[in-house]
């Protein structure tokens, strides 16, 4: 499981759910959670908070110009790569945070990734998830 730290900078709601926005280091990154302030008191503008997301959902592009529907959406440093036959697990440098994204092998040969390749990381604000650091 991916795990970065940040503050609460925007929170809307309405009816039962909430779109919040949380600085980590600079960037806002987004997430779409089934609660409100009244209903979750740690939805607060300045709160730190726990973003978890999990690797299979995290993509990777190389090149990537023009608009997308991915709110989230980060450039970091390939580190490492792990391929087996079916899957590969790429680990990112995201401002010193390690980020974990497996792919398939497919996807990985086609963006011929190497160590040290600028990428970007993707990852929808309904895959993300809020708790408590």
């Amino acid at each position: 499981m991916n795990k970065l730290t940040g503050k609460i900078v925007l929170v809307e709601s309405s009816q039962h759910m909430s779109m919040v926005d949380i600085d980590v280091q600079g960037d806002v990154l987004s997430s779409i959670v089934l609660e409100t302030p009244a209903s979750a008191p740690y939805l607060k503008l300045g709160n730190s908070v726990s973003l978890l997301f999990k690797e299979t959902e995290v993509s990777i592009a190389k090149n990537l110009s023009g608009l997308i529907s991915l709110r989230n959406r980060f450039k970091a440093t390939v580190k490492r790569i792990e391929k087996s036959e079916i899957l590969t697990k790429v680990f990112l440098n995201y401002k010193g945070n390690e980020i974990i994204s497996i792919i398939s092998t497919r996807s990985a040969q086609k963006l011929g990734l190497i160590n040290g390749d600028d990428v970007e990381w993707l990852v929808k604000t309904n895959e993300v998830s809020l708790c408590n650091p």
